[in-house]
């Protein structure tokens, strides 16, 4: 079922829960972008995190990354992490696929990924040869600079160098974003392929349409709060608060 609540309203409860976040508030300088939101995530979960322009996506990334100033507890398979620092916190397994993709524009993509992978405990490297397997793309342009790449071969990179730490989640910060329609396809058939193995995402989009279709569990982020949330068949259904919250009637 559809539910509204207020920040300190009901969460979802699976078991094997991998991510817990309580009362999160972020802050930029003075201003507080995301106002005391909780939400949890379990094991194997898609979990999408929807809203406008402006909504806190980003700033709960951050906050859950440890980039962000940020009050409130952030819990990671039962630990809490909430002043944990980021090299710590990407150890432990978080790894993001940020806003914008952010691939190092001067070095190649073998580079690229080779930086994604010394940023993991040395028990999970993977070894770059079975990600060009997975993404042949970036295996045909592994000595190109990654600046030379298109949107979608950015964006493939930017995932590929999150993964290849063999993260125990996965963040994707608008992996569609100024990507064309056909492209933003293929990002998320490859999303769903990575759900499919299991792999744990929290998914933060504008692109509601594509999101609901892939994950288990919706919480619409309006203004700094979470303002519905639900399963992804039930807030689909719901015409008004798709047009409300994301502009698609």
């Amino acid at each position: 079922m559809l539910e509204r609540r207020g920040h300190n309203g009901p969460a979802f409860r699976f078991s094997k829960e991998m991510l817990s976040v309580d009362n999160l508030e972020v802050f930029h300088g003075p201003i507080k972008a995301v106002h005391g939101i909780s939400f949890k995530i379990d094991a194997g979960q898609c979990v999408a995190l929807l809203g406008p322009n402006g909504a806190g996506k980003t700033s709960t990334i951050s906050a859950i990354t440890g980039i962000a100033r940020a009050t409130g507890q952030v819990l990671f398979e039962g630990s809490d992490i909430s002043k944990t620092p980021v090299e710590a916190r990407i150890q432990r397994g978080i790894s993001v696929s940020p806003e914008g993709r952010r691939v190092f524009a001067n070095l190649t993509v073998e580079e690229n990924l080779r930086l994604g992978s010394a940023a993991s405990d040395s028990n999970t490297k993977t070894s770059i040869a079975e990600f060009f397997d997975t993404f042949p793309i970036l295996g045909e342009r592994r000595h190109q600079s990654a600046g030379t790449l298109s949107g979608g071969e950015q964006q493939m990179l930017a995932i590929a160098r999150a993964l290849i730490a063999k993260p125990r989640i996965l963040l994707l910060d608008e992996p569609s974003l100024g990507l064309a329609p056909k492209i933003v396809g293929q990002i998320f058939s490859l999303i769903g392929d990575l759900k499919a193995k299991g792999i744990t995402i929290l998914l933060v989009e504008q692109n509601a349409a594509q999101a609901l279709r892939l994950s288990d569990y919706v919480y619409f982020l309006n203004n700094g709060r979470i303002a519905a949330e639900g399963t992804a068949e039930s807030l689909g259904k719901s015409d008004t608060l798709m047009a409300e919250l994301t502009g698609i009637s």
